[in-house]
């Protein structure tokens, strides 16, 4: 396929393709994506939500390299990409805004040894119990090595790979990240959803994915983590609106003063979200600030509604 600017998106399984305008022959004037039709107009594919998620904000592909090439319709777009090699990889296309789009593709757990990869400390995701029942809380099918050159890397259009990294070893590289798709579609429903309210739509990512020696640290009394974190698999955050960029949850509810209340503004913008995405159903909390940080809202993408 020789197309000068190509867009698709597919979502099947775990995986989800954002893609962006297609130039395409004068000939062609329609495609599908597994029944889903995508529409050419004047020669240019234009992209449902399907393409660039419900938010229109997604920017990256991210999945196995056995996903990435099951479905029939990322064969021409894949062509010629070292899916085979575990990091990012451009897919030399743009998004309607001219954000460039790429693939992520995941390097095997069986790359982490004596739970470390390499000298990054990763720890263990837990086998037995939970893990054992339900497929939501087993060990993710791979992760996102990051490393300098790629911590950068756009995935959607508030977020990049380091906004979500594990806060520890600094120096270390390279670091492992597990992230979903469904987290950062539902987390740009929410910014956009602040600012159609009025509100600043900036989001801090204060906390996104903790490796399971960094989250065992903090379970219980330690820290009041769960010991099956969402944060383990990719799909939860801790995170609070700054659009003044001072690291603390701005005040949304107009009363001059930072409080759990200013949480709870958030924490309703993102029910909000839900209901209207029961596709990205998952837990949400308000917390209130303590010595070591503001007010903050808990979300997450499980696949299931959970309120604590």
């Amino acid at each position: 396929m020789n197309l000068l600017h190509r867009n698709a998106v597919v979502a099947c399984g775990s995986v989800m393709l954002i893609a962006a305008s297609v130039a395409l022959p004068a000939a062609r004037t329609t495609s599908a994506t597994n029944d889903r039709p995508v529409t050419v107009v004047d020669g240019t594919l234009t992209p449902g939500w399907e393409v660039l998620g419900s938010s229109g904000n997604l920017r990256a592909l991210i999945g196995t390299p056995a996903s990435l090439e099951q479905s029939l319709v990322l064969q021409p777009l894949l062509s010629g990409l070292p899916l085979g090699a575990p990091g990012v990889h451009s897919l030399g296309l743009l998004a309607p805004d001219g954000d460039s789009l790429v693939v992520v593709t995941l390097e095997s757990l069986r790359a982490i040894r004596g739970a470390r990869l390499a000298a990054y400390r990763v720890g263990r995701w837990p086998t037995r119990g939970l893990a054992a029942r339900d497929p939501r809380y087993a060990p993710p099918p791979g992760f996102i090595p990051v490393t300098p050159e790629n911590e950068s890397t756009l995935v959607s259009t508030r977020f990049r790979l380091s906004d979500f990294l594990t806060h520890d070893q600094q120096d270390v590289w390279p670091k492992v990240l597990v992230l979903r798709v469904a987290l950062l579609d539902k987390l740009e429903l929410i910014g956009d959803e602040l600012r159609h309210r009025g509100l600043p739509g900036e989001l801090h990512i204060m906390s996104g994915f903790r490796t399971p020696q960094y989250n065992a640290q903090g379970v219980g009394r330690k820290g009041g983590r769960a010991s099956e974190s969402r944060h383990m698999y990719g799909d939860a955050a801790d995170l609070f609106v700054d659009a003044n960029g001072d690291g603390v949850m701005d005040d949304l509810d107009g009363d001059g003063k930072i409080t759990v209340r200013d949480a709870r503004v958030l924490y309703a913008v993102a029910e909000g979200v839900e209901a209207l995405h029961p596709d990205l159903a998952g837990g949400l909390s308000a917390y209130p600030a303590s010595s070591a940080h503001g007010p903050f809202v808990h979300v997450d993408a499980r696949g299931v509604r959970a309120r604590w």
